[in-house]
């Protein structure tokens, strides 16, 4: 029963948890006194394994001189005064910290090189379940969060089960971990709202947020929640009730009745005014009832119409934000026709003897109008992409990068150079790179270079024909109309050192490109950009090489063809 592996969102797993004999196995071990199960021994922090042959359990317990009520510590705080780096890989540009329970954190920390050693003896082969009862559950999802960064590389998901634990993280750990569906889902938390450990661990619960999927339990049923606000509000709602005061509930019972039963069933809705309700209202109230056992407690102060109404309204907001989520996929098509466009508005440039980088900045056909909705289009569209892949966790971004680099790439060299047609059009403004370039193009840049150290690729200096290809560095043009503003300076100036010194980079520059044809032969048709500059600079030529390629036309469809020898 592989329940780790068998599912990615957590709402479709727990249902499945608790109608099979997980739950009660795994609650099993860990009110079990089993004297096989010899328990490791840590600073403040035990645990004991179970191993079976197609399962793995790993349970936390705290000692009772545990103080769970010290306030939230920075990851910044901690990489810096503590050297603890483990949680980085779940930071990212828009996350870049996060904030944790300061006793569970310094629990991990104290015995991190005992847990270290679990880790290593864990088989990976099989199904891993890390569980715990109160704070140790809180350890237990401290432990299954430093297991995340190996998701991916070949080792299974866990799955932590935690019994009444508190919340361990604020807001911006539970977005770090939400970022991903497979990572939130390795997370399901049994509570029951009686629980006397929700109001002594979390006196202050609104500095905290959940993460993962919850299950709320009472003796006559039970409810589903994934939902990090809902669950708030419904944690919220039973600390500050104490109109039938608190309890250590028996989870022993409490999973046997969720493996006999289903979730929210043969609930009498009667007395409750929901006649006029929607049916996500009306559904969530039942919840209600089966997580708040409403049959036994009628006198409770909880207001149970107001609170399926504002769980209603978190409802509809969550999974609005999960349809507006960005998914690449959706869009991918008209993507690929606006690409389409662009091929098609480059050979009807070239048809009129002129290239679409040139066409587009002096506006020389009627064409030019209708490419601009496929260049808007697909500049957002790979905004979003490049927002979403620095959302996501470093493994998982890697991956994302991976399998739209070469879209992406194509998209950068095609696209980026009309936006440099309208950055210099004008004539007002210069140095593109520095103060004009779109962020998302240097990342796709640097992610096509990141690409390039990881494989050793390197060019050949032969192409058999090059006619139709993208110039490699899209930023070429924008290079290319600093190179012309500078012969306009040579030209006033005369004599100019530095001038002439960043001309003969450029003309360097250029030679090394068409040397590993990496640049469109678009650039000699007559009166391109580029021969614009080279009709100005080539009496101040310092590189001879390229003078002497260019100074011969037939070496242009030599280049073209893939078969002129640089020396």
């Amino acid at each position: 029963m592989n329940v780790t592996q068998s599912f990615s969102s957590g709402i479709v797993q727990a249902p499945f948890v608790t109608s099979s004999r997980l739950l009660l196995k795994t609650w099993g071990v860990i009110s079990s006194r089993d004297e096989d199960m010899v328990p490791h021994v840590g600073n403040g922090l035990f645990w004991k394994v179970r191993e079976e042959s197609d399962l793995t359990i790993v349970v936390f317990e705290v000692r009772n001189d545990f103080d769970p009520q010290q306030k939230l510590v920075s990851s910044s705080y901690l990489k810096e005064n503590n050297n603890f780096h483990r949680l980085e890989f779940l930071c990212t540009k828009k996350i870049p910290e996060f904030s944790l329970n300061g006793s569970a954190v310094s629990l991990v920390i104290d015995n991190l090189e005992k847990l270290d050693e679990l880790k290593s003896k864990i088989n990976s082969s099989h199904p891993l379940i890390v569980t715990g009862h109160g704070v140790g559950g809180a350890i237990a999802s401290l432990f299954t969060v430093l297991l995340l960064d190996s998701i991916g590389s070949g080792k299974k998901r866990p799955l932590c089960i935690t019994f009444g634990s508190p919340l361990v993280g604020d807001k911006r750990l539970q977005q770090a971990i939400s970022r991903s569906s497979t990572w939130s889902s390795c997370f399901l938390h049994v509570v029951s709202c009686k629980d006397s450990l929700l109001k002594k661990l979390n006196p202050h619960p609104s500095a905290y947020m959940p993460f993962g999927t919850f299950i709320f339990c009472s003796d006559t049923g039970s409810s589903c929640f994934e939902n990090p606000e809902s669950v708030l509000e419904l944690l919220v709602s039973s600390i500050n009730d104490q109109s039938q005061g608190f309890e250590v509930p028996d989870y022993g019972k409490l999973v046997q009745n969720l493996n006999r039963k289903a979730i929210c069933r043969d609930f009498n809705l009667q007395g409750m005014n929901l006649t006029h309700s929607t049916s996500l209202n009306a559904s969530i109230g039942l919840q209600l009832c089966a997580a708040l056992d409403m049959q036994k407690q009628q006198h409770q102060n909880i207001d149970i119409t107001a609170l399926a109404t504002k769980l209603e309204e978190l409802e509809n907001k969550f999974m609005s934000q999960k349809k507006e989520k960005f998914d690449p996929s959706k869009k991918l098509n008209i993507m690929k026709i606006d690409m389409a466009n662009f091929e098609l508005y480059k050979k009807l440039c070239k048809s009129q003897g002129i290239g679409y980088y040139d066409c587009f900045k002096k506006e020389a056909s009627t064409d030019d109008q209708d490419v601009i909705p496929s260049q808007k289009r697909l500049r957002n569209y790979w905004s979003d992409m490049v927002e979403e892949a620095e959302m996501k966790p470093q493994t998982e971004a890697a991956a994302f990068r991976t399998r739209w680099l070469f879209a992406g790439t194509n998209y950068r060299r095609m696209v980026e150079p009309l936006y440099i047609a309208e950055y210099y059009a004008k004539g007002l403004c210069k140095d593109y790179e520095a103060k004009g370039r779109s962020r998302h193009y240097a990342v796709l840049e640097k992610w096509l270079e990141e690409d390039k150290k990881q494989k050793a690729d390197s060019n050949g200096n032969t192409r058999k024909n090059v006619e139709s290809i993208l110039t490699f560095d899209s930023c070429f043009w924008a290079k290319l109309e600093e190179a012309l503003l500078l012969c306009g300076q040579l030209e006033n100036l005369k004599e100019n050192k530095e001038v002439e010194g960043k001309l003969l980079e450029f003309e360097k520059y250029v030679y090394e490109s068409l040397k590993r044809y990496e640049v469109s032969p678009e650039i000699f048709l007559k009166g391109s950009s580029y021969m614009s500059w080279w009709n100005k600079y080539k009496g101040s030529a310092g590189n001879h090489r390229l003078a002497s390629f260019m100074n011969n036309p037939q070496h242009f469809d030599q280049y073209t063809e893939g078969t002129y020898f640089f020396p």
